[in-house]
C-alpha cells in the first residue's frame, strides 16, 4: 500500500496538483485523445460548448453547479470512448463590464467616459476584462473541468467578429435587420439602450391618480405617471364598455399644464375596463403598449415630451424638469385647476435598469432592429416560427419539459430585437456611411467612410455561440464534426434570452438547430432559501469553498438532490457531508489497498455492484444526474464501507471482489469526483488506463473502444 493512505486525504495539496497533471497529458482535447489511442478515429462525436462566463470578475455558486453538472457529462461520454469535446470560452458582457470600469474611473479619478474618449476607456476595459478572465479560468479550473483550453474562444475575438459581421450582412440582406424609429428600453442612467433580460422589476409603492384634462373634456382617466399626459395624443376605452360609447371617435382640444394637446377617443379591446376609470390616455412615444395602440388607429408617434436624460422637453412651467419633479407640478396644477379627483395607494412593478438600477424610460429612438415577424424570402416562415419549430416537434428537448410552456409564451410575445447599443465597448454596427450611401458587413477601402457609432447587443455575438466557437465561417473540421451540439446546460433563468436567441440565430444561419438538448439548472440560494447577494453576505466563493473542503465535495453536494428546473439551498454543513465522505472513500481505498488481491471474485456481489453500474449508467444517460450521485454515494459507504467490508473483516476469499469494486466504483463516481477517484486510481497495482479519467466506463454499458 502507498505510504500516502497512512495520511488522511489532503484535497487541497492534491487537486491543484492532479489538474496540472491531466492538463500536461493533453486529454482534455478530443483529437490528443485519438493519438494517444485511447478514443478511436471513428468513434462518435459528442460536444458541449461552456455557456461563456461575463468578464465582469469572479464566478459564484451558480457558475459551479453548471460546471459540475457539465463536467460529469463530459467525463462520463470520455470514459465511453466518444470523442468528447467540452469548448471554454468567455463573453465581452458589453454594458455589465463597461459599467464596472466606468464605475470605478468615476470612484478613482472623477471622470466619465466622454473626459477619456473612446481609445483610452476601451483600453482600460480590455486590461480589466483580461484580468477578470484569468480569474475566471482559475476558478473554472479549480473546480475540475475537464475543458479544453487549446480551443479557448471570446465573444470579441478576431474569428468571433467575423461571425458577427457575416451573420449581420446576411440578416440585413434578408431584410431582416432594419434601421427604424421605435420604442426602446433607454436606460438614462447608462445613457444606452437595454433589452427586456436586462430589465430588473421591482414592486414599489405608486400613486394612481384620478383627472380630467380639461373642464369639458367628458372622461376621467387614471395614470400613475401624469407627467406623461402633456405627450398624450388619445385615449382609449373598451369597445363594450357603456359609460364611453357615445364619445368614441370624437375629439377635443385642451392646454394641459401649459401644454397644447389635442385627444381622439378611440375604442381598442386591449383596455382593461376595470383598471381606473376603464379609461386610458396614450402617451405612443412613452409606451410600448400605446405605441402599438396608435399604430392601430393610425396616430402620430411624434409627440415626444422626455429625453434622454429623464427630462422634461415642453415649454412652461414643466421645461427642463426631471420626471419625478414634473409629476408633482402637475398634480399641484390639476388640484388648482380644479381637475383632480383622487389618489389611491396602489403595488406597480417598476422597470430599473440591471446594470445601474436607472428607471427604464421608454422612448423613441432610431436604432437597429431585427425584424421577428418578416417572412423569409425562400423560406416563407419568420424567425419566430424557426424559433418555436424544433422545439415544438422535438428535435431539441428542453429538461424538464414543463419549461417548454415558458419558452413558448416567450416566443410567442416577442417583439423585434432592438440590437444596437449606445455604449464603446462590444462588437461596433458593422455599418459605414458616407453621405447617403451605407456599406453594410465590409468596411470600404476608400477614404471618406465613417462607422456607426453603436455597438451591437451583447446576445447578438453570444446568440451565435455554439458555431462560432467552433470556427465559422470557415468550414473547419471542428464545425463538420461537433455541429450542433449535443448539450446545452445553463440556468433557467436565460430560457428565453440566451437559449431562444441561439436556436434564433443558428435557425436563420445554418438552417439547422444549435444543440439537441438543453438541461436547465435552477438557481443556488443559502441555507434559508434566499438568493446569494454581496449585500445579505452569504455568497459562497468556488474558490474559497475548494480551499476549505475540496472541490470533489463541492461539486457532489451541488449536484445530489439537485433535480433540473429547481432552486437548491446550499451551506457549508452540506459540503462539508461530502469531505466527510472523500475521507470515507480513502479509508475504503486504504483497507482494499492493504490487502494482497487473491483468490476469486464473488458472483452474487460482483453482480450487485454491476447492477448499480447499470443503474447509474441509465440515470446519466436519461439525465438524472443527482439520482446517479445519490446511488453511488450510498452504496459506498452504507453496502460497501458499512457491510461488504466489515463482514470481511477477519476472513480469507474477500480480496479480489474489494478489488474489483474499488477499481470499478472510482470509474462510477469519478465524473462527480475527479480529483480524489484519480488520485486514488493512480495507487492500483493494475489498471486499464494511465489516467481514470479515459479508462473505460464499467460495463454493461458499451465501450465505444471495444
Amino acid at each position: 500500500m502507498p505510504e500516502k493512505f497512512l495520511k488522511p486525504y489532503d484535497p487541497i495539496a492534491t487537486e491543484a496538483r492532479i489538474y496540472a497533471e491531466w492538463e500536461k497529458s493533453g486529454l482534455f482535447n478530443p483529437d490528443e485523445c485519438v493519438k494517444q489511442g485511447v478514443t478511436g478515429v471513428d468513434a462518435p462525436p459528442y460536444s458541449i460548448v461552456l455557456p461563456p462566463p461575463n468578464v465582469t470578475g469572479r464566478l459564484h455558486m451558480g457558475h459551479a453547479l453548471m460546471l459540475a453538472v457539465e463536467d460529469i457529462f463530459i467525463r462520463y461520454k470520455r470514459m465511453r470512448g466518444f470523442r468528447t469535446l467540452w469548448l471554454p470560452g468567455t463573453d465581452h458582457a458589453a454594458i455589465a463590464t463597461q459599467s464596472v470600469v466606468e464605475k470605478q474611473i468615476k470612484k478613482d479619478e472623477g471622470k466619465n467616459r466622454h473626459d477619456l474618449g473612446r481609445e483610452e476607456l476601451l483600453k482600460r476595459i480590455e486590461a480589466y476584462a483580461t484580468e477578470s478572465h484569468d480569474i475566471i479560468v482559475s476558478q473554472v479550473k479549480t473546480m475540475g473541468a475537464s475543458l479544453d483550453w487549446s480551443r479557448e474562444a471570446f465573444t470579441l475575438d478576431e474569428t468571433r467578429t467575423n461571425a458577427v459581421r457575416k451573420v449581420f450582412k446576411k440578416m440585413y440582406d434578408a431584410g431582416l435587420i432594419y434601421r427604424g424609429l421605435r420604442i426602446v428600453n433607454w436606460d438614462p442612467k447608462g445613457q444606452t439602450t437595454i433589452s427586456d433580460d436586462e430589465i430588473v422589476y421591482e414592486e414599489r409603492t405608486a400613486k394612481l391618480y384620478t383627472f380630467r384634462y380639461s373642464k369639458d373634456f367628458p372622461i376621467s382617466v387614471a395614470t400613475t405617471r401624469p407627467e406623461t399626459k402633456v405627450g398624450d395624443v388619445a385615449v382609449a376605452v373598451h369597445p363594450d364598455d357603456p359609460r364611453y360609447k357615445e364619445f368614441v371617435g370624437k375629439e377635443y382640444e385642451a392646454v394641459f399644464c401649459d401644454v397644447p394637446i389635442h385627444i381622439k377617443i378611440v375604442a381598442d379591446k386591449e383596455v382593461d375596463p376595470t383598471f381606473g376609470t376603464g379609461a386610458v390616455g396614450l402617451t405612443p412615444a412613452h409606451s410600448n403598449t400605446d405605441w402599438e395602440m396608435a399604430d392601430r388607429h393610425f396616430l402620430s408617434h411624434e409627440v415626444i415630451v422626455i429625453n434622454e436624460y429623464a427630462k422634461m422637453t415642453v415649454p412652461g412651467r414643466l421645461e427642463g424638469k426631471k420626471t419625478t419633479e414634473a409629476r408633482d407640478i402637475v398634480v399641484e396644477w390639476l388640484k388648482s385647476e380644479g381637475l383632480f379627483e383622487k389618489e389611491e395607494d396602489i403595488k406597480q412593478n417598476v422597470a430599473t435598469a440591471e446594470r445601474t438600477g436607472g428607471i427604464i424610460e421608454p422612448l423613441p429612438k432610431l436604432q437597429w432592429f431585427v425584424d421577428v415577424n418578416k417572412p423569409i424570402h425562400g423560406r416563407e416562415k419568420t424567425l419566430k416560427e424557426l424559433v418555436i419549430e424544433p422545439v415544438r416537434s422535438g428535435a431539441i428537448k428542453i429538461i424538464p419539459d414543463y419549461f417548454e410552456k415558458t419558452y413558448f409564451h416567450w416566443v410567442e410575445n416577442l417583439r423585434d430585437w432592438c440590437i444596437s447599443r449606445q455604449i464603446w465597448y462590444g462588437h461596433r454596427v458593422p455599418v459605414w456611411y458616407k453621405g447617403e450611401d451605407i456599406s453594410v458587413g465590409i468596411e470600404p477601402k476608400e477614404d471618406g467612410w465613417t462607422q456607426d457609432e453603436d455597438t451591437l447587443d451583447t446576445w447578438f455575438s453570444s446568440g451565435l455561440w455554439t458555431f462560432s466557437t467552433l470556427g465559422w465561417p470557415d468550414e473547419t473540421d471542428d464545425f463538420k464534426n461537433y455541429h450542433p451540439t449535443d448539450l446545452l446546460e445553463t440556468g433557467y433563468d436565460i430560457l428565453p434570452f440566451w437559449v431562444m436567441r441561439m436556436i434564433l440565430m443558428t435557425e436563420f444561419t445554418l438552417n439547422t438547430i444549435p444543440f439537441k438538448t438543453v438541461y436547465l439548472h435552477g438557481l443556488v440560494r443559502d441555507a434559508q432559501g434566499r438568493k446569494m447577494s454581496k449585500s445579505l453576505g452569504n455568497n459562497l466563493d468556488p474558490l474559497d469553498i475548494a480551499a476549505k473542503f475540496g472541490a470533489d465535495a463541492a461539486r457532489m453536494a451541488l449536484v445530489v438532490g439537485n433535480t433540473p428546473g429547481t432552486d437548491m439551498r446550499m451551506s457549508e454543513d452540506k459540503i462539508k457531508g461530502y469531505k466527510h465522505f472523500a475521507n470515507k472513500l480513502w479509508n475504503i481505498a486504504r483497507f482494499v489497498l492493504s490487502q494482497e488481491r487473491a483468490g476469486e471474485i464473488k458472483e452474487e456481489l460482483k453482480a450487485e455492484f454491476d447492477a448499480l453500474a447499470k443503474d447509474v449508467t441509465t440515470d446519466i444517460e436519461e439525465y438524472r444526474v443527482y439520482m446517479a450521485a445519490e446511488k453511488i454515494y450510498h452504496y459506498l459507504w452504507h453496502r460497501l464501507a458499512d457491510e461488504i467490508i466489515e463482514e470481511s473483516k477477519g476472513k480469507d476469499g474477500y480480496s479480489a471482489t474489494l478489488y474489483y469494486i474499488l477499481e470499478n466504483s472510482l470509474k462510477l463516481l469519478h465524473p462527480f469526483m475527479p480529483f480524489i477517484t484519480e488520485e486514488i486510481w493512480q495507487s492500483l497495482p493494475a489498471k486499464d488506463s494511465k489516467f481514470l479519467m479515459v479508462a473505460k466506463w464499467p460495463a454493461p454499458a458499451t465501450d465505444l473502444r471495444q
